[in-house]
């Protein structure tokens, strides 16, 4: 028996909700998050990417990596208003992506490509959630990043192994957050990339 979803927050926008209502109706299927989520859709998928949004000030636009089911890039949008780039090379999850942009009018575009052939003008902020390893990351991200931007990657357990491999190619400022919406989760921010 599937188990009930939990609540939005009573302060949670309309446009937040209708992404949230699509989001489980397309996971039905389309495999978006997994089907024993959905009952942490709030306080752990959502929770997670708007908690972005308060540990600095956020620029008019995003790169979001690997959008997929609109974590953390899509519902920055929603909620803060700012214009998120969402690059997913899941042709099913780029067409929810792109239903979620049209329903609920967040000011994002959505780009069915392999991040690494992603042509876009670099942006002020890049983020990813649950999509590679550090390194890779900062490989997709060198080119799509302004010179003075910052990176914001949700992580897990293994943080610190992925941030000393990360250093034998690259050199960056990091700053570590705890999650509030997973006890084993880090918020890396990152800025002064560049190779070594």
């Amino acid at each position: 028996m599937p188990s009930t979803p939990d609540r939005p927050p009573p302060d949670a926008p309309p446009a937040l909700r209708a992404y949230a209502d699509l989001l489980l109706r397309w996971n039905a299927s389309v495999n978006l998050i997994g089907r024993g989520e959905a009952r942490h859709l709030w306080t752990r998928h959502i929770a997670d990417s708007l908690q972005l949004g308060r540990l600095s000030e956020l620029p008019p636009r995003a790169i979001d990596l690997g959008s997929g089911a609109g974590f953390p890039g899509l519902v920055l949008a929603i909620a803060y208003g700012i214009h998120v780039d969402l690059i997913e090379q899941d042709q099913r999850k780029a067409a929810f992506l792109r239903e979620a942009v049209r329903v609920t009018g967040a000011p994002a575009a959505v780009h069915a490509i392999d991040i690494a052939h992603a042509v876009l003008a670099p942006a002020p902020l890049v983020t990813a959630r649950a999509l590679a390893p550090l390194a890779k990351l900062l490989e997709f991200a060198e080119r799509l990043l302004t010179p003075d931007g910052a990176c914001l990657f949700l992580k897990g357990r293994g943080v610190e192994q992925e941030i000393a491999e990360a250093r034998q190619s690259w050199r960056m400022q990091v700053q570590r957050y705890p999650s509030e919406s997973d006890p084993a989760g880090v918020i890396m921010r990152i800025t002064g990339l560049s190779r070594s």
